[in-house]
């Protein structure tokens, strides 16, 4: 998107960028939802877009004016040259994987506390495909660097903060090691809004994001994004084009709303977090609380490095002492503000367990292997005040 206007901070950026097209009778301050499937050209125009000599639109498989705006805005704040939607958060994982070429014989290097569907997409498609995948802890940079060097990988994926462990991912020292090999860096930053850390300035290829999350919102639209180069996002719209997992018009729009306001609820969410993760350590009933912010956190110093002075996430992880799977359902039906929800990055504090929902279908060895005990709980904390928050997981944890 080319800039008419001196250089924009971060929270200018996410208010205003998004909508520049001159498609239009009337000039609007916001994107509108385009609702249609194709779009008429005259023929040697069409000719010309589908050609690539023209930009255009002329079907919503391939584009749409409403989400190339939230393309072009999430690029911006990413400070990537492109971007590419779709319909889910797993979409663009699965888009971004095969959008390198990925195939029969090649090797993934993954952390191995990835997001559970990304684990399973990895460790159980993929994997009947042919590819190699090989899962390290993102932590041993001196495993993973070998790792890289003797496997030869195609890709290497890693999250900025992993879910649900919470796990600081070293982005510089892990692209350097995978571009020594020729591999691709893939970092899913979906609990790290582009706010809070731009993963493609510390060495990663491709950022993937679920925009279900904090780049709407609010709960009421689902959608993924691939930002990248120029070039990398051609071959991941291509994947689009062939394979579908096509965003819509109207949840783009939706997003696209949400990300006006990403910096005022991101930094509400952070300073929460912290004060939630304070308070629980106080608590007689949690063993053990992570978060990156807390100085007792193992990458509390790489985190600060990487993410922007004095945020830390909003996403908070705590174990119940001698926590069994039926006290920790007992807390989540006792909480009366707080919500037991399957998903993260609202303006609302959602509190999920992870063997029941993201992790479920790894087995329970599986999840104790990776830190996933029965009395683990993951809670995304949202905009409410602080003191309504811990009052309420007071009154659940006594009841629990």
């Amino acid at each position: 998107m080319k800039s008419e206007h001196p250089p924009w901070h971060f929270p200018t950026i996410a208010a205003r960028a998004g909508w520049h097209r001159k498609q239009l009778d009337v000039v609007t301050t916001t994107a509108p939802i385009v609702q249609s499937v194709t779009y008429l050209h005259p023929m040697q125009d069409l000719d010309a877009i589908f050609g690539g000599e023209q930009d255009g639109f002329v079907y919503t498989r391939y584009g749409n004016p409403t989400v190339a705006a939230l393309e072009e805005a999430v690029a911006l704040m990413e400070g990537g040259e492109a971007g590419v939607g779709f319909a889910t958060g797993m979409a663009a994982v699965h888009a971004a994987l095969l959008g390198v070429g990925l195939k029969s014989g090649d090797v993934v290097v993954c952390s191995q506390d990835v997001y559970g569907a990304t684990y399973s997409l990895l460790g159980t498609l993929f994997a009947r495909l042919g590819v190699k995948v090989v899962f390290v802890e993102i932590a041993d940079l001196t495993n993973v660097a070998a790792t890289i060097t003797r496997e030869r990988p195609k890709i290497v994926w890693i999250e900025t903060i992993s879910n649900p462990l919470l796990r600081v991912a070293d982005i510089p020292s892990v692209a350097l090691a995978a571009h020594a090999v020729g591999a691709a860096l893939m970092v899913d930053s979906t609990f790290t809004p582009p706010y809070l850390c731009r993963p493609l300035e510390h060495g990663a290829d491709l950022v993937i994001h679920s925009a279900t999350k904090y780049l709407g919102g609010h709960g009421d639209a689902m959608g993924g994004l691939v930002i990248g180069t120029r070039a990398r996002c051609e071959e991941v719209r291509t994947v689009a084009k062939l394979a579908g997992g096509t965003l819509g018009p109207f949840d783009a729009w939706l997003i696209l709303r949400g990300l006006k306001t990403l910096t005022l609820r991101v930094q509400r969410q952070c300073e929460n977090a912290l004060a939630l993760a304070q308070w629980l350590l106080t608590h007689p009933r949690v063993a053990k609380v992570i978060y990156p912010g807390l100085p007792s956190h193992p990458h509390h110093t790489l985190a600060k490095t990487l993410l922007r002075e004095g945020l830390f996430g909003a996403m908070v992880a705590f174990e119940l002492k001698n926590g069994t799977r039926e006290q920790v359902m007992q807390f989540m039906d006792r909480l009366q503000l707080c919500l037991p929800a399957t998903t993260l990055g609202d303006i609302y504090t959602e509190v999920l367990y992870p063997p029941m929902s993201s992790h479920r279908w790894l087995s329970p060895e599986e999840r104790q292997k990776i830190g996933i005990g029965d009395g683990f709980i993951r809670v995304s904390v949202g905009i409410e005040a602080i003191e309504d928050i811990t009052a309420d997981f007071a009154q659940a944890l006594a009841s629990a």
